[in-house]
């Protein structure tokens, strides 16, 4: 290691806020020892498009990551949640640390973008998909025999624990333990860790409860260990987020208002309806309080901003202008992109009876379906067996026999905390905290991040 070269160590909190952070006795100690600053993100607030800003410093309209997911135009497919680094474009701050110092070495474990990415570190989810259609917890890791070490120390990746109806603080302790380990094993000059458990009952519950402050003191209780063997190894501690979550009671369907104008077409299999890009004129590819709609007609603008501007709970309604304007001007994005008010949020739902929902809807399947949905942090509150029988499913599952997990529910009214939309109110905003106070600000971009670091890092 060159003299100048400092550890550091960025910790994406989800949903930190200033609100959040009295709550938060360990986390809220980096600042007291540096200092506390707010972090302007960008649109949409969520997670894939901000980390690749944080990692990059660039726009989505240069990165790309336009959302959590977008219609691949080339593929005639709406893709979520994909992983792979190459989807990112520009200049990624561990490959800016190697040109500086070529001896630089990042650990990059549970961020966004994580297959691929050409670090020395890698721990990412990555479920085992077996033929017959049975879902393993498992997960990915570079070099391949670290994932051989953490399930020896640790037990197997909760996978089920880090995103469902299940999802708990187990997967943040998981993922904390295995920082703990890959820091003293391999020792990173820059390490990314993300820890989800914010995210969870605020989304449920709202983030302005008593669950929201539970959660908020038991994440800070997962990082506790972790934080103290950074402190004791003299490394730079960053944590942050990529956005707050604010309180919402209204969702809105986009899809289905395209569907009943005669604009978004589905296809028909066994009674179940399913999303036909290829064939639609319009769709919205929903995410959180943002949504990209793609419109196969140009001349069809007009009448899809005016379907979609009558709906009550539609903000605003950017064309490729206005799109530029907010740094989302990207191939990648629809012909318009929707925002949400602020207490509102979009659903992907575009059947009109819940008889002829697609199988995926009522199960756990962030990949299958043409846009997030928060119900899947439920289960189905209308059926009083639902426990039951996901308690029945998961042992069906241990025994090797296939058991689809139909518990999430189709009434989406229960979710309460959402985000995407840029804050209103610094308290609501995502906050980002430093041990160094050398680098003391009052605010910081999410494009600046990337700077920050190597800045940290002593790099430039």
């Amino acid at each position: 290691m060159s003299a100048e070269r400092r550890p550091v160590a960025v910790i994406c909190v989800v949903g930190l806020t200033r609100r959040l952070l009295g709550y938060m006795p360990h986390l809220r100690a980096i600042g007291e020892q540096g200092f506390a600053a707010s972090l302007d993100t960008v649109f949409p607030a969520v997670t894939a498009s901000v980390q690749a800003t944080l990692t990059t410093g660039l726009l989505p309209a240069e990165h790309g990551a336009v959302g959590n997911g977008w219609y691949f135009r080339d593929h005639g497919e709406v893709m979520m949640w994909r992983q792979h680094n190459a989807l990112v474009q520009g200049e990624k701050v561990w490959q800016a640390a190697r040109r500086i110092d070529p001896d630089h070495r990042t650990a990059y474990l549970c961020w966004w973008w994580a297959m691929g990415a050409d670090v020395d570190t890698v721990l990412t989810p990555r479920p085992v998909y077996h033929y017959d259609g049975r879902k393993s917890p498992d997960c990915y890791t570079r070099p391949a025999g670290l994932r051989d070490e953490l399930t020896a120390r640790q037990g197997e990746f909760p996978l089920f624990q880090y995103w469902g109806p299940t999802a708990s603080i187990e997967s943040s302790r998981w993922v904390a333990q295995a920082a703990r380990y890959v820091v003293e094993q391999r020792g990173p000059d820059l390490t990314f860790v993300y820890l989800p458990h914010l995210d969870y009952d605020l989304q449920r519950f709202g983030p302005d409860g008593s669950e929201a402050a539970h959660a908020a003191r038991v994440a800070d209780a997962a990082l506790a260990p972790l934080l103290a063997d950074l402190r004791d190894r003299g490394t730079t501690v960053v944590a942050l987020s990529e956005y707050g979550i604010s309180s919402v009671s209204r969702p809105v369907d986009l899809n289905r208002a395209l569907r009943r104008e005669g604009l978004l077409s589905v296809t028909t299999q066994r009674g179940m309806e399913y999303l036909d890009p290829a064939a639609s004129r319009a769709f919205a590819v929903a995410d959180h309080q943002a949504a990209h709609v793609y419109v196969a007609d140009p001349q069809d603008v007009p009448r899809v901003r005016d379907v979609l501007k009558s709906l009550p709970g539609v903000d605003e309604l950017w064309d490729r202008t206005e799109q530029a304007d907010h740094g989302i001007g990207h191939a990648n994005a629809g012909e318009l992109v929707a925002v949400a008010e602020p207490d509102a949020w979009f659903t992907y739902y575009y059947w009109l009876d819940d008889e002829r929902a697609p199988d995926f809807a009522r199960g756990v399947e962030i990949h299958r379906k043409p846009g997030y949905d928060p119900a899947e942090l439920f289960f189905d509150p209308s059926d009083p067996l639902v426990k039951a029988k996901a308690a029945w499913s998961l042992a069906r599952k241990k025994a090797g026999m296939r058991a689809p997990l139909r518990v999430v529910p189709l009434d989406p009214g229960c979710v309460r905390g959402s985000h995407g939309r840029l804050p209103d109110d610094d308290r609501d905003a995502p906050i980002l905290l430093c041990s160094a106070p050398e680098a003391e600000r009052d605010r910081y971009h999410a494009t600046e991040v990337k700077q920050l670091l190597l800045r940290l890092g002593g790099l430039v």
